[in-house]
Formats: C-alpha cells, structure tokens, sequence
C-alpha cells in the first residue's frame, strides 16, 4: 500500500509531467526528493559487507546486507543503471543502499552488485560480469547465511539490460551454467531498457552506442525483448508511468513476447506517480507495494 501524504504525491507526479522534457533535472529532484525519507528510514538488525570482490577488475565489486540470523535466506541481487556508461552500486550515503536495506528487514540477503561500464566493456560485458558475480554467489553466499539455490536478480535500467541479456540471448545463456543457473530461479526487469534503439527521442543514445556499437543495424539481435520467448525462468516487468521515452512500451513488448511463448502473461506492473528513478529511490520509505510484490513473486518462483 501507498503511503505517503497528498502533498508529497503532488510534487512526485509535477515531477513526473516533466520527466521526458528534461530527465536529467528532474533525476535530481526524484533523489532529493525521497533522500530525507530514506535517510530516516529503518535499518536496525542489517548488518553490511562492503566491497567484496567476484573478479579482477575494480568494479567487479558487491556488497551483502545480511539481516540477523540469516540461514539459507532467499537473496536478492540489485543491479544499479546509468545508461551503460555510468553509474554505481551507491549513487550517495543511502541509495541504491536502501533497497537492500528493505529486502535484508523482510529477511533476504540482499546484494548489491556494481560492474564494468562501457565503453571499457561492451555487449555483452555488463551481463557477462553479473554471471560471473552468479557464479561467485554459488561459491560463497553460504557464508552469509544465503541459499545459493534462492536467488532473484533485480536489474534497474540498464541493469535490467543486463539482465534480460543473461536470461535470454544465446550469447551468454549457454554457457551461463544451463542446468542449475547458478541457483537464479528468477528475475525482476524495473525500468528496463529492452531494445536498444538510436532513436531521436532517446535521451541515451549515446550510452547505447557506447555499448552496444555504433552499428545500429545490430541493434535488434542484441537486445533482450528478441530473446524474451527463449527465457525459462520466471520473470516480472515493472514500468513508472513516467518513464524514458519508449521503455514502457519495451516493457510491453517483452512481456508480450514471454507471454506469447508461455501461453501465459508473466507478471507485469505499471506504479502510478512514479518516474523511472522513484522506481528505486522510494525503497526503504513507507511505500512498499513494489517491494512486497517482488517478494510475493520471488516466493512463487522459488
């Protein structure tokens, strides 16, 4: 359930109504905004880890939110965007820490996972470090108290990218452990970019190039919403409804997709007043309808 008073709401959708005309301000305000809230939220009884590392490289990092007492606790693992070339696991003192925070107080080991940016790596480099850092959680994440067969990915915009990209495409799917997925039984796409495109209206054209490659003839065949029927795991779409132009309706066309293939549509939700970065700045606050139905749906998957 929502809770938050009606002038706070207010400025939240203003927010909102302005989101595509000028994103990067209006990015500000959304984390200025909730960052009072986040800040005095609760965080008693979590205990963190930081920086461990899961390969070579120095952002191939993550750090655990271990709630007390955990033992074989299902774990959830943030993925953090900015549009392929920048961005980290903490953007400030308390996000994207919060929506660990949350997850480690409802009892899951929460992850929160940083890795290579382009143009150092390309496609498929941001997934390729999330199937290592799989594969690092297989290995340990018993030491902490998480069950390695119990594991849900979160990806926020272009961590949902990554995401998608290890689930579906051919091209890391493969060889991403095929028989036990490295204990990922299934995964969250929050403002997702699922095809890339270089359109005018995309503010991160950019970004995709500097990933992706500057050929956008390739576009399609790299993108996750062209591999959405092969996924085998379950999987949940949420969209803000003021989103980055055409990510909601990428949003739509993945879902569509996976439904089509399953016969079945997956789960997919729309949060009314929130823009494409509330979607992770209200964690920890007392909104928690998102939080709650990721955790309703990891319970059923896993």
């Amino acid at each position: 359930m929502v809770m938050r008073d009606q002038a706070f709401t207010e400025r939240l959708r203003a927010i909102g109504m302005r989101w595509q005309r000028d994103i990067r301000s209006a990015s500000d305000d959304t984390k200025d905004l909730y960052l009072p809230l986040v800040a005095r939220g609760p965080r008693e009884g979590v205990r963190v880890l930081r920086d461990l590392a899961y390969g070579a490289h120095p952002r191939q990092r993550l750090d655990v939110y271990q709630p007390a007492g955990a033992h074989r606790a299902g774990v959830v693992v943030f993925i953090h965007g900015g549009a392929f070339v920048r961005g980290a696991k903490d953007i400030n003192d308390e996000m994207y820490g919060n929506v660990l925070i949350w997850f480690a107080r409802q009892g899951y080991l929460g992850i929160n996972l940083e890795y290579r940016l382009a143009p150092e790596a390309t496609y498929p480099g941001g997934a390729a470090d999330i199937a290592l850092a799989c594969q690092w959680l297989a290995e340990h994440v018993c030491e902490y108290g998480g069950n390695p067969q119990r594991i849900c990915l979160v990806g926020h915009s272009a961590g949902g990218t990554h995401v998608g990209t290890l689930i579906g495409d051919p091209v890391l799917r493969q060889d991403f452990d095929p028989d036990g997925r490295h204990g990922v039984c299934c995964a969250v796409l929050v403002s997702a970019r699922l095809r890339a495109d270089d359109l005018p209206v995309n503010p991160n054209v950019g970004g995709v190039a500097a990933y992706f490659g500057s050929d956008s003839s390739a576009y399609d065949a790299r993108s996750p919403v062209t591999h959405a029927a092969k996924v085998t795991i379950p999987v949940l779409v949420a969209n803000a409804e003021f989103e980055n132009p055409l990510l909601d309706l990428y949003g739509l066309e993945y879902a569509l997709a996976v439904g089509r293939a399953r016969g079945v549509a997956p789960l997919h939700l729309a949060l009314a007043d929130h823009n494409h970065v509330s979607m992770v700045t209200h964690f920890n606050t007392e909104e928690q309808f998102l939080g709650e139905q990721i955790l309703a749906f990891f319970e059923r998957a896993g």
